[in-house]
């Protein structure tokens, strides 16, 4: 790690002292190493869990490994309170983004520690920063294709508490819940999970519906260009795709959003390809709207 620069030693001459510029305060920052051994001392804590969420990016690769093999500085994290949590839950980002500190912080669990914010039906401010910050901890996860993170995650029933945020969350945590959630079926463990029953292949397309719906009236073109991804992945699977005939909400057909899609061509082939799928799809193949209990065909 590069040794960060020495403080500036000028300043004004005269006068009340002034507040320091964002590049003072830089250089005032302590090593990363010292940060993460005061994550340790419970006066510090609070200070020192601020100073390295706001400044993390400043570490950039370094900081993940550090804190997983420092001895204590997991456990500190995961007993953080109150407003030390959100700051606790991006270092847990870091640590979850990192290829030498993924597995291992999957292996010992960790992520289902958040999940009690996932779960949560409240809609306060407070609530939905927990649920924002912990839902950037999975998606720091899901963000490099790996089945054994997948399979992990799906064993935690991380979708369900997904769709919750999908159905309750603010704009941008139905966005990062729709795009994990999306990352998930691209795997073809995570389209078999959703397509095994008709209970968990309704339980997605109502909430992509519903959130289709919610867009009419308040656009928001990253989301839309999740959930389109998520419809077009569902097409690959013959049963879904059958159901989808009659399951597709009419707004993706009559152009509703053509004003957004002729900005983001990717999405609008995206869309036309689902379309032409379900058009093709044989309409003898069966599916779950034949009955609650039916198993999906893979």
């Amino acid at each position: 790690m590069a040794n960060l620069p020495p403080p500036h030693s000028g300043g004004p001459s005269s006068g009340a002292p002034s507040a320091p510029t964002p590049a003072a305060e830089d250089e005032n920052i302590p090593t990363a190493e010292q940060l993460v051994l005061d994550l340790c001392n419970p006066e510090l804590r609070e200070k020192t869990l601020s100073l390295l969420s706001k400044h993390r990016d400043k570490f950039q690769q370094d900081i993940g490994p550090l804190l997983w093999h420092s001895f204590g500085t997991m456990a500190a994290l995961l007993l953080a309170q109150s407003n030390r949590v959100c700051n606790a839950l991006a270092l847990l980002q870091c640590v979850a983004s990192h290829p030498d500190t993924r597995m291992p912080f999957i292996k010992a669990g960790i992520p289902v520690y958040l999940y009690p914010f996932l779960n949560t039906t409240y809609k306060t401010r407070q609530y939905e920063f927990l649920r924002l910050t912990s839902l950037g901890v999975i998606g720091a996860l899901v963000k490099v294709d790996d089945q054994d993170v997948i399979a992990y995650l799906l064993s935690t029933e991380i979708i369900p508490l997904c769709l919750r945020t999908m159905e309750l969350g603010s704009d941008i945590s139905k966005t990062v819940a729709t795009f994990i959630v999306q990352k998930m079926i691209l795997d073809d463990s995570g389209l078999k999970y959703i397509c095994t029953t008709c209970e968990r292949f309704f339980a997605l397309s109502n909430v992509l519906a519903q959130m289709l719906e919610a867009l009419v009236e308040q656009p928001s073109p990253r989301l839309l260009k999740h959930i389109i991804r998520c419809y077009l992945r569902l097409t690959d699977n013959p049963s879904a795709c059958h159901a989808l005939r009659t399951h597709l909400p009419s707004v993706l057909r009559d152009g509703t959003f053509n004003y957004f899609l002729e900005k983001d061509p990717p999405t609008r082939l995206w869309l036309h390809q689902m379309l032409h799928n379900i058009a093709m799809a044989n309409s003898g193949g069966g599916g779950p709207h034949t009955g609650p209990s039916r198993v999906m065909g893979m």
